[in-house]
């Protein structure tokens, strides 16, 4: 039986592009160098809103507000599978690198589901039609 991880990401806008991580390396060749919104596990016990602040704090030494839940989607990998639960956030502090390779504000009309981690690519559809204006 494959693992199932819970994960907790964000969802962060400035004028009106969206933020996207790039991971560098991976054991995991199919997201190895993909956007992926920042966040990660969920701890047992935690709220995937606290997740979120904890998880920015550790990678991008970024303090955020959370607001709501915007989308949540499981997704089956070859290896295990994800819950990824995506939370509209506020950014309330600059940010540095830690453990992604780049870093990219994408306008919601032009993403391309292949430059993404394929369980974050999920949601790209219904970003476009709620930030964008496209109609799928």
């Amino acid at each position: 039986m494959k693992k199932h991880v819970q994960v907790a990401a964000a969802l962060l806008f400035d004028n009106g592009k969206i933020f996207a991580a790039k991971r560098g390396d991976s054991p995991y060749p199919y997201v190895a160098h993909k956007y992926e919104f920042p966040g990660g596990k969920i701890e047992q016990g935690e709220r995937g809103e606290d997740a979120v602040k904890r998880e920015l704090l550790e990678e991008l030494d970024l303090e955020v507000k959370v607001g709501g839940l915007f989308a949540r989607h499981t997704f089956e990998y070859p290896d295990f599978i994800i819950t990824l639960s995506l939370y509209e956030c506020e950014q309330c502090s600059g940010f540095i690198l830690k453990e992604h390779e780049s870093y990219a504000w994408l306008d919601p009309k032009t993403l391309k589901e292949e430059e993404w981690a394929p369980a974050d690519a999920d949601i790209l559809g219904t970003l476009r039609r709620v930030f964008g204006g496209v109609e799928e």
